[in-house]
């Protein structure tokens, strides 16, 4: 016998075995909304123009190499990085209390965020959204901390619950972590109003919470990557110690090379050590994080005609995604799904929370090859004008039979 027989098999991952399940149909008509990227109105994965110039001037220039990078990669990266997300106003990167690294995308810079808590900050409870990304409490609790939910849905209303998710900050241990989606929240595409959000910054405050920010869709949710770091930003300003995982997976669509960056704010005397640390714990992961997307995102973030490119881009990117909730919606009146569907153009950013049950869910996937999460999350990035009224129909079907 193997001395691994008494390994358990892990549960299959919902997106995953959503993308599965779509390969292996035949259905002429199947959808995959299961997974989160951008398609085309065609389905087809899309690289910017931006993405191809910057490559283009990598592979022009003679003077690259594949050295390795620094434990907590490019420089000039991880400045930019910050500058994108805080602001160039930002008091806490004027004062030198930002401490930031290149890490493996968001996931890896939550890792490794995660992992600098378990070693270096007192409390050891994380407070997640209910729901939140399936990923996070993974995450955590493989660094050794505990995961607790706070209310944030509400299924009723299909949108915040704000007095709840109020209630239980305020009734959180002081101290605890506290995780926070920056925009476009994952999976309900539900967000705070600015004052709601001024109300979740006093509640964090009151109880000394420590606010981890997971912003995987800056600019992608709203086009506006201003708006989109309002939430950061607010908090920053406020004077709080707090940690930022970004991603540029979906706003420049470098699914596949994963980059992100880590962020952590404190005060100015702690800000060289927390680097130092950062930096220790990447080592102990990975070593150094990959050359060739951070380079990407550098040269389109430091050439201004590039950024101004990519904004508008960016901004086409979440146009058509409100273009697709529109269509959607229209659908389902069209065809006259029973409910409201008023949650699909209030909600933001790349996923719907339909509102779906599971049995509901399972009819979509074995009848109607329309693949997605369990818990009835749509990606409307997957989604195309010509298969809306084949979406809604099979919600209708649905809703109506199961």
């Amino acid at each position: 016998m193997s001395v691994f027989s008494d390994v358990p098999k892990a549960p299959p991952d919902a997106i995953l075995s959503a993308s599965e399940g779509f390969e292996a149909s035949t259905n002429p008509n199947k959808l995959n909304l299961g997974v989160g990227a951008y398609r085309t109105e065609e389905g087809k994965p899309l690289v910017l123009g931006v993405v191809k110039e910057a490559k283009r001037r990598i592979l022009a220039d003679a003077s690259q190499d594949h050295e390795y990078l620094i434990m907590g990669g490019i420089p000039e990266f991880c400045k930019l990085s910050a500058l994108l997300a805080f602001g160039a106003d930002s008091k806490a990167l004027q004062e030198g209390r930002a401490a930031t690294i290149q890490c493996l995308s968001g996931t890896g810079s939550l890792r490794v965020g995660g992992e600098f808590l378990a070693r270096f900050y007192s409390h050891k409870l994380v407070l997640t959204p209910t729901p939140s990304w399936a990923n996070h409490k993974n995450i955590f609790e493989r660094c050794g901390l505990q995961t607790q939910g706070y209310r944030y849905y509400l299924p009723a209303t299909r949108g915040l619950d704000y007095e709840g998710l109020i209630a239980d900050l305020q009734a959180a241990p002081e101290g605890a972590v506290v995780i926070l989606h920056a925009c476009a929240h994952n999976p309900t595409g539900v967000d705070p109003t600015p004052e709601q959000w001024r109300g979740i910054l006093q509640a964090v405050q009151s109880r000394r919470l420590l606010p981890f920010f997971d912003s995987a869709y800056q600019g992608f949710a709203s086009g506006d990557l201003e708006r989109d770091a309002a939430s950061i930003r607010m908090f920053a300003d406020a004077g709080l110690e707090m940690l930022l995982a970004q991603s540029y997976a979906k706003n420049m669509g470098l699914y596949g090379e994963r980059v992100g960056a880590l962020t952590v704010i404190s005060s100015d005397a702690a800000a060289k050590k927390v680097e130092s640390q950062l930096m220790a714990t990447a080592r102990a992961m990975y070593s150094n994080p990959p050359k060739f997307g951070a380079l990407l995102v550098t040269i389109i973030l430091s050439d201004p005609e590039l950024l101004a490119q990519w904004k508008v881009e960016l901004k086409g990117m979440a146009d058509r995604i409100h273009t697709m909730r529109r269509m959607l919606f229209d659908a389902l009146q069209e065809v006259g799904a029973p409910g409201s569907w008023n949650h699909v153009l209030e909600q933001i950013g790349m996923f719907s929370y339909t509102g779906l049950t599971e049995a509901q869910v399972e009819n979509m996937t074995t009848k109607w090859s329309v693949f997605m999460t369990r818990d009835g999350r749509i990606s409307m990035a997957g989604l195309s004008g010509t298969k809306c009224k084949y979406l809604a129909e099979a919600i209708k079907d649905s809703v109506e039979n199961c």
